[in-house]
């Protein structure tokens, strides 16, 4: 018997923290190479790791535009996104009062149509493309490991 490899990783929420979860959508930039995908990175603004795009909820906007539009704030991209998830992580979000609380993450795929040189981001950040192994080496939160490790834009 093959076991198949789920799509989506159980969250790792502690009972204590359950009613502080707070939602972001993200958007999984992507862009095709030889057949392979590679994918953008942006830097967080205050420790400097790996991150996709993300961010809260936008008013008169789908999450999926909600992430495509983070995507343009933060790495300058914009393309095709989809409006279905591809799934959700789990991070601890970390105020600049110390406190820190879970964000339960919904990820969209945008397929990188346009890099563009200014964005509104751009001093606050670094992008740079990576190819899938060099993505799961650098970012940090197990589910969000699975979803690009099993990540297929066909």
């Amino acid at each position: 018997m093959i076991k198949a490899i789920p799509i989506q990783a159980p969250l790792l929420i502690k009972p204590k923290q359950k009613r502080q979860v707070r939602s972001q959508f993200a958007a999984l930039c992507y862009r095709l190479l030889d057949g392979e995908a590679n994918f953008l990175l942006i830097t967080s603004r205050r420790t400097k790791r790996w991150i996709l795009p993300k961010g809260w909820p936008e008013n008169n906007m789908t999450p999926a535009e909600s992430a495509a539009n983070e995507a343009f704030e933060e790495a300058g991209v914009t393309g095709d996104h989809n409006e279905r998830p591809l799934g959700m992580y789990i991070y601890e979000k970390s105020s600049l009062s110390g406190e820190s609380y879970p964000c339960l993450v919904t990820v969209f795929s945008l397929e990188v149509e346009k890099v563009l040189p200014d964005y509104p981001e751009k001093a606050e950040r670094q992008r740079e493309w990576f190819n899938r192994l060099d993505t799961l080496k650098r970012v940090k939160e197990p589910e969000l490991k699975l979803l690009i490790k099993t990540f297929n834009p066909t």
